[in-house]
């Protein structure tokens, strides 16, 4: 990254002009808004926030959905944070992975209820008498629809890094530090910006359970967006459901043109080719920021001190260097081994014997009938949505211009809460007297089809533009491309977003099993409804057994299929 010359800051071609007036307008718009979302979250009294009432006048949706959007970035923020250190010691430390990822597949399966359970009063007690304690059980309710996916993207990144990058970084003598910034980030940067829009997506689509919370004795709503559309569809108010819709949409479309759509422009740089790539118009909001002068000085100084500190030396990474040169200890995989498994019987041991104290066999069983029923739904959805979102991705990923144009569909479609798809399939199954527990089982697909779809974009779109030439060249088409050359240049990226999809599927069958509208409730049998009820009632135990019950069955099932298809992904990809 160029250094700017101090000259460089003070010239007069660096002083402010139209375009630096427009983005000034926009910062301090949004600096406003933070100061005043902070000062009704630190400082509210928690009784006062207790006792808030939700208004369904739609003169309150900019303010709720300015609470909701931060709420939401504060949890992405901390859902990078995460991602940079939890995947990249997965990644490159081959003992930390053994249980580092099978311990992810867990979270990921662990309901948004299964983790309010247990945080709020946590939250609460941390921050007693304050609004913010809520605040902060909700935004790691967010934390915990964004993380797990970005964190699993980044990981399929590390683990793919092909040979020959690393044996160029390896030459070039670069530090685990420099290496990170230099090479890892760069190359998983094309498929985590994607996997970021789908992250904060997916913290919409699980708002309303975040905002509008009842655990046992503890009920609170916070002002926003998901608390509004729960009191809708609590009063059957129609008309509120679609306003809430409609500012969903403004505020997605809104943060995709002034951040994301910028990000997948500037992302494409990082993209691994070998020829040069077609050339597509920047997005409006990027050629602002480069045709300002004041903030393009202020946001190259940034980026010049940011590179010279990515250029430092440090040696605090070295211990988590993949270990490819260094022959394994057996007396250390051992000790370690007997560590986890160690750890691994105690933690068995203090569940069964929470569990034990106070259900029977008979509840065991019956958690272990309704997952057999969530898992047959999740199985189903999952074959679905590769056939239906496989080619779609492949055809809108190799085009720029349907990228552009699909990109915020997909971004609304994909935050688009189940909750407000109740009023039809509640009125609809009721009316036709027709099953719940197959004609609510579409409402899962709502939230995790979008996992697969967002990743085989990203896979398409990283597809080297080298090797599209040679396949036009040879004139590889129909079947024989797609096997041949389009199933094993996405299938790393296509596995990533199945893990995730899998697992999000679960985590949606506590909104999906459960639907109401109204004084009307529709329960289909399945672990689900199971963990849901139990939430409601405030069940410790039977929740800790439905998440326990949960987990074994994403655990199972990815080290049955997920696991050894992404060793072959990843094996194919690093020798090719």
């Amino acid at each position: 990254m160029t250094t700017l010359a101090p000259s460089a800051l003070t010239s007069g071609r660096r002083t402010p002009n139209r375009w630096d007036g427009a983005a000034m307008l926009m910062v301090l718009g949004l600096l406003i808004a933070l100061v005043d979302v902070g000062r009704s979250t630190l400082f509210t009294p928690l009784t006062a926030g207790q006792a808030t009432t939700i208004h369904l006048n739609p003169a309150y949706l900019p303010a709720y959905a300015l609470r909701t959007t931060a709420r939401m970035f504060a949890a992405l923020f901390a859902s990078l944070l995460f991602t940079f250190t939890y995947a990249t010691l997965a990644a490159k430390s081959r003992r930390a992975g053994l249980i580092l990822i099978p311990i992810l597949d867990i979270l990921q399966s662990v309901p948004i209820l299964g983790f309010l359970s247990f945080t709020v009063v946590f939250f609460l007690n941390l921050f007693p008498g304050r609004v913010f304690g809520a605040e902060l059980a909700c935004i790691f309710a967010i934390f915990t629809s964004q993380a797990w996916n970005m964190a699993f993207s980044f990981y399929q990144s590390l683990t793919t890094l092909p040979a020959d990058l690393a044996e160029a970084a390896r030459a070039f003598r670069l530090s685990p530090w420099q290496k990170f910034w230099k090479l890892d980030v760069p190359y998983a940067m094309p498929g985590l910006v994607w996997n970021t829009m789908l992250s904060m997506s997916g913290g919409w689509f699980f708002v309303v359970a975040s905002e509008a919370v009842t655990v046992g004795n503890h009920n609170f709503s916070l002002p926003g967006i998901g608390s509004y559309v729960a009191l809708a569809l609590a009063q059957r108010n129609l008309t509120a459901i679609f306003e809430a819709i409609l500012a969903m949409l403004i505020v997605i479309l809104l943060y995709d043109q002034l951040l994301f759509r910028p990000l997948v422009a500037w992302s494409g740089k990082f993209r691994f080719e070998t020829t040069a790539a077609a050339a597509t118009p920047d997005p409006w909001m990027l050629k602002l920021i480069r045709q300002t002068r004041l903030f393009s000085a202020i946001f190259d100084t940034i980026g010049a001190g940011f590179g010279a500190v990515m250029r430092l030396r440090l040696a605090g990474g070295a211990a988590v260097q993949i270990d490819e040169q260094k022959k394994p200890s057996k007396i250390i995989d051992t000790i370690w081994y007997t560590i986890i498994a160690a750890a691994t019987i105690y933690a068995f041991l203090k569940v069964f014997g929470f569990i034990a104290g106070s259900l029977h066999l008979s509840d065991l069983g019956e958690a272990l009938l309704m997952g057999f029923f969530t898992m047959l739904r999740v199985v189903i959805l999952m074959a679905v949505a590769a056939l239906i979102w496989v080619p779609i991705g492949v055809y809108i990923g190799l085009r720029p211009r349907a990228t552009r144009i699909a990109q915020p569909i997909a971004q609304f479609l994909a935050a688009f809460p189940a909750n407000l798809l109740f009023p039809p399939f509640v009125v609809a199954i009721v009316y036709f007297h027709v099953s719940p527990n197959i004609w609510l089982t579409p409402l899962m697909l709502i939230g995790t089809q979008w996992y697969i779809l967002f990743n085989v974009i990203a896979g398409a779109a990283a597809f080297p533009g080298d090797m599209r030439e040679a396949v036009a060249n040879f004139r590889i088409r129909g079947w024989l491309r797609w096997r041949k050359v389009m199933i094993p240049g996405i299938l790393p990226y296509f596995v990533t977003g199945a893990i995730t999809a899998s697992g999000g599927a679960w985590n949606a069958s506590i909104v999906a099993e459960v639907a109401s509208w109204g004084s009307t409730k529709l329960r289909a049998d399945g672990l689900g409804a199971y963990i849901a009820q139990a939430t409601a009632d405030g069940d410790t135990a039977r929740i800790v057994l439905g998440v326990a019950v949960m987990s074994g069955f994403v655990i199972t099932f990815n080290r049955v299929l997920w696991r050894p298809l992404y060793a072959y992904s990843s094996r194919r990809s690093t020798m090719g």
